[in-house]
């Protein structure tokens, strides 16, 4: 059986890609990274979904990044963008873009799936329906490709990782469509930038959320504080 990394974040996407992942017949090792976000939320909602598809192995790693700061997740002095129009997601680079996140996140699971000498990565990236995070188009996956091969003891000696992007040609309402189909209980992700009793409905991210399953025409099972008029 073919051994895979997959990158879970516990939001709809991470548990999406990991259901692919299942699918395929992978034996999964999840790695959740808890980086500092706003909240905790996200990393029990990836404990959850491991739990539900009975993943064996679920790494958790503790990195830092709130020591560098310089987004909206990990530094508190700056707002997580609420209220804005689809149009406007969809134009520049919002402030909760993580530096290098997508980087730093492959560059942790590539070392761990060598460590434990695992065939394929897993990563959740999206190009369409996203909010304009650079480390989220294909020519990064590409070029990150082409990293993992040259700078790896597996990649030199001809036995390559193979990074996996499944979700990234997908709207938000195909990834829906997609994890409903393959059994997804999305009542137990975390989408939410902020990390509320409810998801707040306002951020960009609870607005990609909303929009794909109001676009699939399925209801989203949580509960939401809030709702963009």
């Amino acid at each position: 059986m073919t051994r895979a990394v997959v990158l879970l974040s516990g939001g709809l996407d991470s548990s999406t890609c990991l259901a692919v992942a299942l699918s395929k017949g992978r034996e999964v090792c999840a790695l959740t990274v808890d980086y500092g976000q706003r909240h905790r939320k996200e990393v029990e909602a990836a404990k959850r979904i491991a739990k539900h598809f009975g993943v064996k192995i679920h790494k958790i790693l503790d990195v830092d990044l709130t020591q560098l700061g310089g987004s909206a997740l990990t530094d508190r002095k700056t707002a997580v963008p609420e209220k804005r129009s689809m149009k406007e997601i969809g134009r520049g680079i919002p402030p909760t873009y993580v530096p290098a996140r997508n980087t730093i996140l492959l560059g942790l699971a590539l070392a761990y799936a060598e460590r434990i000498d695992a065939d394929e990565i897993y990563i959740a990236a999206s190009a369409i329906d996203y909010s304009g995070y650079p480390d989220c188009r294909p020519e990064f996956y590409k070029a990150f490709r082409e990293v993992a091969r040259l700078g790896t003891k597996r990649g030199v000696e001809g036995r390559p990782i193979h990074i996996h992007t499944p979700l990234i040609r997908m709207t938000k309402a195909d990834i829906v469509r997609t994890g409903t189909r393959l059994g997804v209980p999305f009542e137990l992700t975390w989408s939410c930038y902020l990390g509320g009793a409810k998801a707040c409905g306002l951020c960009d991210s609870c607005q990609l959320r909303l929009k794909g399953f109001r676009e699939a025409r399925l209801q989203d099972p949580l509960s939401y504080r809030a709702r963009k008029t």
